[in-house]
């Protein structure tokens, strides 16, 4: 028992030359892959950084990349050798994922909190589940435009060309834009047949700044430097708060798209234990609730118990206004997409 004890206190000094703590070398890790910028910031705070209190004997490390096309890249380099353990991305890429067999299917057993996910963030042929729920809005400087604009083709008005900042495909709210017009102008599946989009697009790229503003849309827009953009109503809210209400945010009259994010487990995570552990708390109805009062995406547990004013600010608060997009479905049309907009959208712009 001596002998033990004097081994044990060996190893603890030697940790403590080295700077490490007794439960820091015993702590798993899990390589968590999401959005960059204030996503990370604000997930973080809401759940990682809890779930990191709870079980205090695992390290999530946050790996932060701009859009899902770059995530779905990277885990395409890494199949061989994975480097990440879970990954939170659009759920049309999640599709391309999983039928690349990138990605592994959860279940149940392994993840409780998926029985009391609604039935929008379970899908088939995606091996991953909803995580939150969120929509696409139009932004404006409420300095230069007094009244919401009431109709996305605001983004065509020649008074506000070389204003406009818009995300282009393969960025969803490019796509998103897409689908709206091609419902506008008469389309009847704007995944599949989605030419009328196109054509609608060229009408809106001449004005356009910039395709890719930096670091989003939401900080020209709040900056005078754009006075019209595109984006996820989730950030839109939480930057109309952070720019005092200079940047606002509207849906309008010919609809929204919904967007899904999907929370997925790598094939061959080096750390599955942890990383399922740590899914099934970002599921769980905790999580979703904090997440969703500090962003504003509307949580995809339906017992997370979100404060009313909270959920009214969600896409919740604007499901009547909402397109039916099957993004599953646009995973087989991805690449035809991004083409037509790289040939026939951008170049048209200024």
């Amino acid at each position: 028992m001596a002998r033990q004890s004097r081994y044990a206190a060996i190893v603890a000094a030697s940790l403590a030359i080295l700077g490490v703590t007794p439960v820091e070398a015993q702590q798993k890790s899990v390589n968590l892959m999401a959005y960059a910028g204030v996503f990370q910031d604000l997930y973080d705070k809401a759940v990682v950084q809890p779930f990191m209190k709870a079980n205090p004997d695992i390290k999530v490390n946050f790996i932060p990349v701009v859009f899902s096309g770059q995530m779905l890249g990277q885990l395409r380099a890494q199949k061989a050798a994975p480097q990440v353990d879970a990954v939170i991305m659009d759920i049309g890429v999640s599709k391309s994922a999983t039928d690349e067999e990138l990605f592994e299917k959860i279940t149940e057993a392994e993840v409780p909190n998926i029985k009391d996910l609604h039935k929008l963030a379970r899908h088939p042929g995606v091996a991953g589940v909803g995580v939150t729920f969120d929509n696409v809005v139009l932004l404006y400087d409420s300095q230069a435009i007094k009244e919401p604009p009431e109709s996305w083709y605001v983004l065509g008005d020649k008074q506000y060309a070389g204003k406009v900042v818009i995300d282009a495909a393969p960025k969803l709210q490019g796509t998103s834009l897409t689908f709206i017009l091609d419902w506008a102008a008469g389309g009847k599946d704007p995944v599949r047949n989605f030419d009328k989009g196109i054509e609608e697009m060229k009408k809106i790229a001449p004005g356009v700044q910039t395709w890719d503003p930096k670091p989003e849309p939401y900080i020209p827009v709040m900056n005078g430097q754009a006075v019209l953009g595109i984006g996820y109503n989730a950030r839109a809210q939480y930057f109309s708060d952070q720019s005092k209400g200079r940047m606002k945010v509207t849906v309008p009259k010919e609809g929204t798209v919904f967007q899904i994010n999907s929370i997925n487990l790598v094939k061959g995570a080096p750390n599955k234990d942890a990383a399922l552990k740590f899914i099934n708390y970002a599921l769980g109805p905790q999580a979703q609730k904090d997440f969703a009062e500090l962003m504003f995406y509307a949580p995809t547990n339906v017992n997370a118990s979100v404060s009313p004013e909270a959920l009214l600010r969600t896409v919740v608060g604007q499901m009547d206004r909402v397109i039916s997009v099957d993004w599953v479905e646009y995973a087989k049309v991805r690449d035809k997409l991004d083409e037509a907009w790289r040939r026939q959208v951008i170049p048209l712009s200024q």
